[in-house]
């Protein structure tokens, strides 16, 4: 039985599908639903179909058929950009304007929201300090003068400045090094339990999606195959979780580099 539109839901997608001109399907019939406060993981191999929902949610892309409910309210009657400033964003290359001092990235949307100057710094100090970097220290340093874990924990940072209640992630530390994801996804973890935000976080990664404790959704070549608990998804008999468990043992890595455009 569908639900009706709740204020307990932050994130509704109802059979929701999303085609190209030439007629692929990149989404097909996903009904998705988010708790407010809940961490959802969007798992799937590259092609599923994880970065098209993501742009879906945040009304990058109007759906081709269904309907996209934010909290309780038909996203069609949502402003789009009072929508966007209120759904934080963190992709894989961070997207930092390199010629802005991190502080300046930090304050872009509380800055396009009119935040007064000391609320601006203060926010910045604030977000800085939240994701381990030393305002003194970073906030005057150009993108290109950071570390590839620093520029990650910067785009945190400007995604949760304007303190929305929705943050979306795509695949935010799958360009780091093994070592280095792994310590993030750890301190995300955390702080994701510290500011309790309704997060989608997408990944191809399942040790990620297994560390972070969180539901799974899984996803096959835009469908949904199955919400699972971590616990469940380990011990599903279904062909393609245990692809991915498989892949646990085996290093196999699901992202295919060569993936173009937004099907992943």
């Amino acid at each position: 039985m569908r639900l009706g539109p709740s204020n307990q839901l932050a994130i509704e997608l109802r059979d929701v599908s999303y085609h190209l001109e030439d007629g692929r399907i990149l989404v097909g019939s996903l009904d998705l639903a988010v708790k407010s406060g809940e961490m959802l993981i969007v798992l799937g191999r590259s092609g599923s179909g994880k970065t098209t929902v993501l742009r879906l949610i945040n009304g990058l892309l109007e759906p081709s058929a269904g309907e996209i409910f934010i909290e309780g309210r038909r996203q069609t009657e949502w402003d789009p950009i009072r929508l966007r400033r209120k759904i934080g964003y963190v992709i894989q290359d961070v997207g930092l304007f390199p010629h802005w001092t991190v502080e300046r990235n930090i304050a872009l949307v509380p800055r396009l929201e009119g935040w007064p100057e000391p609320r601006l710094r203060a926010r910045v100090r604030e977000m800085l300090c939240l994701v381990g970097l030393d305002p003194a220290e970073f906030a005057g340093r150009f993108p290109r003068e950071l570390s590839g874990g620093q520029r990650q924990r910067v785009g945190v940072a400007r995604a949760l400045a304007a303190d929305p209640p929705i943050l979306l992630m795509d695949e935010p530390f799958g360009a780091l090094d093994p070592v280095m994801g792994a310590e993030l996804e750890h301190e995300f973890r955390a702080l994701a339990e510290h500011l309790g935000k309704t997060i989608v976080f997408v990944t191809h990664n399942l040790r990620a999606a297994l560390m972070l404790r969180a539901r799974i959704a899984l996803l096959a070549k835009g469908r949904l195959v199955g919400m699972y608990s971590a616990e469940e998804f380990v011990s599903s008999s279904n062909p393609e979780v245990r692809a991915f468990v498989g892949s646990l043992h085996s290093g196999v890595d699901w992202l295919d580099s060569s993936a173009q455009g937004d099907e992943s």
